[in-house]
Order: structure tokens, then sequence, then C-alpha cells
């Protein structure tokens, strides 16, 4: 093996360290780190015009256009007012990135939550949390139309409508700088429109919900500044980490490893909810791709099939991964390293598109599932469910790697939920040893939804459709959050089938997390 990073450890089976090397030596030839750095689109097979690719790589110095003094003021001005919460509302990378930094942070300033959810149980759940005269809702979408999006500001919009306790995060333009304009919106931070929504999370779009929380912006945007640094060299052995992260992620995809498997633990446990919707709509597409796995409980090597490559998030006192796997170990020094986090897995992501021929910026498939969700909902459309046990049956017959088997659940999301879907994706890959997913729509529609379609066909999907305790209404639209809900599950669905995907689908009666360990028990 000639080409080791400096920075953090790897252990690679003999037999696949000849591919990663060649393609080390390939992105040196090519100066691809050069090209990336040059915002050259013929580095991804594209040209200035090329739709979502030369106008796609302004998050290579986003960080470093912040005014950390700015969004700490405008935080203390509103804990100053009197405000409380600040209420997120937005989806995949409008909404992911606040995730994570809610989830690792402490709220120093305002209580953070994020609502990406069109289920009624999971908007009652944060109306129950907070009071509207003491929140501030957050209404973010680069494009300003998001259907979830701007139902969700209708919404709570309708029980406060008020401007003073709205602000936006969009592009400029958009139409919802026009809508905050005509209702008074407090305030609207408009976001540099070459960022693509997956590479925001050093944006407006990551940035100021973290500032709203008191989250340690300095730290974040210092830890940036180093990954860049480090990403900025020619020499994937001698420095730059990412490129030759990049490289090799490619290189093992290729060679059949193409599952990409998260281990974090601590503090940054969520950071997989981020990385999946980066990595898989950046590189799922024409047929190929990496799929991000996130939160799969870890299990005995054995259990495992050979088209695995893990990444280790490692804190201080975790201990090493032991596997005969491809393993690649990072340090990380708790929530404050999210910063330096976020610009290297971007950095990567970028380089793994040109080893796989890919524009890492666009997302073909993603269109899609909203266009067969438009017409559920005009058709009012409905798919029949499965027995629990037949869907099981059906679904997991034969499967083996490298197929996987993405579970997709339309319920309000909860720590119980997830602990009760982690015991269903055990007992799958103990059944199997395939490799499992788990997401909650629509989140995952603007997440791994577009690798679902356009990336790799070994995809096995399981639809779980939970209906709400009480509907919740949407202001001038002729549906509800269910029936907005129950169509996005429909249309995707359809649109899974209609690339010869096999799909069943399952009714969770009574309570999700209950019904979703019956599922275990049952194949157990």
């Amino acid at each position: 093996m000639t080409s080791l990073p400096t920075t953090f450890d790897v252990a690679l089976p003999e037999e696949l360290r000849a591919p990663v090397d060649a393609e080390l030596e390939r992105a040196r030839a090519e100066d691809v780190a050069q090209r990336v750095w040059a915002k050259d689109p013929t580095l991804w097979g594209g040209d200035a015009d090329t739709p979502e690719l030369a106008n796609r790589l302004g998050w290579l110095d986003a960080a470093g256009k912040v005014d950390v003094d700015e969004l700490e003021a405008y935080a203390h001005e509103l804990t100053e007012d009197g405000f409380k919460d600040a209420v997120v509302l937005g989806m995949g990378g409008s909404s992911l990135a606040p995730e994570v930094f809610a989830r690792s942070f402490e709220a120093r300033c305002l209580n953070l939550h994020v609502l990406d959810s069109t289920d009624a149980d999971a908007i009652a759940a944060v109306e129950a949390r907070t009071s509207p005269d003491t929140t501030v809702y957050v209404v973010s979408t680069k494009s300003g139309g998001t259907i979830e999006t701007r139902s969700l500001a209708d919404h709570f919009w309708s029980a406060k409508p008020d401007g003073r306790h709205f602000v936006a995060i969009t592009d400029p333009g958009s139409s919802l700088e026009e809508l905050a304009r005509e209702r008074g919106f407090r305030r609207t931070f408009l976001a540099d429109p070459d960022i693509g929504g997956r590479y925001s999370a050093l944006s407006p779009f990551g940035l100021v919900p973290a500032a709203l929380m008191g989250a340690p912006l300095q730290a974040l945007i210092d830890g940036a500044a180093v990954a860049e640094e480090a990403c900025a060299g020619d020499d994937p052995a001698g420095g730059n980490s990412g490129l030759w992260l990049g490289a090799a992620l490619g290189a093992l995809a290729k060679a059949g490893r193409d599952k990409l498997t998260f281990v974090v633990t601590g503090s940054i446990a969520s950071f997989g909810l981020w990385a999946e919707q980066l990595v898989a709509e950046s590189t799922g597409k024409h047929g190929r791709g990496i799929l991000p796995v996130a939160d799969e409980p870890l299990g005995a090597p054995e259990e495992y099939g050979d088209d695995r490559v893990f990444v280790h998030l490692r804190g201080e006192g975790d201990e090493p991964l032991r596997t005969h796997h491809p393993v690649v170990s990072l340090p990380v020094r708790g929530p404050e390293d999210l910063g330096r986090i976020f610009f290297f897995a971007e950095f990567a992501t970028a380089v793994a598109g040109w080893s796989l021929e890919l524009n890492p910026f666009d997302q073909p498939n993603v269109q899609e599932a909203k266009d067969n969700t438009s017409r559920a909902l005009d058709e009012r459309a409905e798919e029949p469910f499965a027995e629990p046990a037949d869907a099981l049956r059906t679904l997991l017959h034969g499967a083996a790697p490298p197929a996987y088997v993405a579970i997709m659940a339309y319920a309000p999301p909860s720590a119980e939920l997830d602990a009760a879907a982690a015991e269903l994706r055990a007992a799958i890959r103990v059944a199997t040893k395939a490799t499992t997913t788990f997401g909650y729509g629509p989140r995952f529609l603007h997440s791994t939804g577009q690798y679902h379609k356009g990336g790799a066909p070994t995809g096995r999907f399981l639809q779980l459709v939970s209906d709400a305790a009480q509907d919740a209404e949407i202001p001038d639209r002729p549906f509800t959050f269910e029936q907005l809900k129950r169509a996005q599950a429909v249309g995707d669905l359809r649109t899974l089938r209609s690339h010869d995907l096999p799909a069943e689908r399952i009714q969770l009666k009574g309570h999700p997390a209950a019904a979703v360990r019956a599922l275990a028990e049952e194949l157990r």
C-alpha cells in the first residue's frame, strides 16, 4: 500500500489495496484537487452550461462568508424579546444540518426544534412542546416552493399570523422571499444560490438555526477552515485527506464495496442523518453509486456481506472497530468539530462523484416521486396493504448481498420508533446479511430517495404507514396533512414499482413502535 493518509487510520484487505492505489494515482494525475478548487465543471463531465454543476460549488468558501457577530447578536435579540423556542420548518438540506446541531449541542439561547414531517402527530407534538407566543418559526427552503415547507408555514401562520414570529431562509428571488415581504417576516436571510441544498450545512441554512440555539459558531467555522486547508493539496497521502477518502470510496464502490456504513457514537451520533442525504443524492444515479448506511446496529463481522466499507467517526475513548471489512477511522473531538467534519465530507463526496463519473450536485430522480405525489393527491389514490407476514416473506425471499433493504416509515419520528426499527434491521441482517437503511417519510424523499430510484437497482423496499390520531388542516389547500402524507407514500411506492423494484406496504396498527417490534419478532 503506497498511499495511506497521514491524518486518519485505514484498514484495507489486501485485495482492495491495488484498486484504491490506482484511483489515488489517477486523482493525482488528473489534478482533481486543483480542479475542484478551480470550480472546473469538466471534472464531472460537464461545462459551464450544465444545469446544477458549474453553479453548485459555492460551498467551497461558504463558511468564510458568515458574519458570526451578526448571527449571535440576532439570537440575543430574540431572547431579549421573550422568545424561548425556534421551530425550523424545512426539508432535506434545510432541515438535516439543523437537526444534527439540535441533537449535538445543549441550547444556550432558544430551544431548537426541527419539523420536517407531514405526519399530523409529529406536528401536534411540536405544538404541544411550544407556545406560539414565545416561538419564532424559521421557514427554510432554497427554492421557496417546497410543498411540505410551505404547507407547514401556512399551518403555523394560521395559529400565529404575526410576521414578528417568522424568519425566512431562502435563495434570492424565491417565492418565499416574496411571501416574507408580503407577511412582514421579522428577518429574511438570503443564501448563496450557488450552493445546493445538501451542501448547505455551513451556509445560512445550517448556521442560522445553529446561532439561534447558541451553538459555538466560531468553533464550527474555524473547524471548516482547517478542513479547507487540509483539502487544498495535490497529494492524497501527504495530507489531502478529503481527496484520499473520496477517491478511495469511489474505487471501493467500483470494486463492489458500495455500502458506506457510518459508525458514530457520543454527542455527534446524529451525524449520519445529514451524511445520508449528502452521499445518497450526490452519488446515487445512473444505476450506480454509494449507499450511505446510518444508525444500523453493529453486528458480528460474519453478519455482513462483502459489499461493506465502514467509516468510524471515533471519539476519545472509543474502541477501534474490529472487522475484516475495510475501515476508515477518523478522529473527532466532539460537536465543536462538526464544521470540520461537514466540509471534509462534502469535499470527499464531490471527489467520489468524479471517481464514479457522476454529477454530484444534481438529483435527477427526485422530481419523479414529486410528480407521482401530485397525481395521487389529485386522484385521492390509495394502494392496498399487505399482511405483515406475507410482506416480509415476499420481500426477503432470496435477499442477500449486494441487495439492501430500505425501511421507510410514514409515521411520527420518535426515539422509541428508532429503537424498534433498529431491532427490525438487526433481525433482517441476521436472516439475510443484507444491508438495511431506515428513514422517515417524507424526509427520506429529499435524501436517500434519490439513491432508491437512481442508484444500483438492488434495493428492496418496506413501506410502513401509520395513521395519526387526529388530522391537521393546511390553510387554502384542498387536502390535509394526513392526505398529503398518504399521497407521498403512494407516489413513492408507485415510483419504486415503475422501476421494477420490489416494494411492499404494511399498515402499522396501534402504537407504531410496538407494531414495528412485532414485525421484528415475526421475522425472528
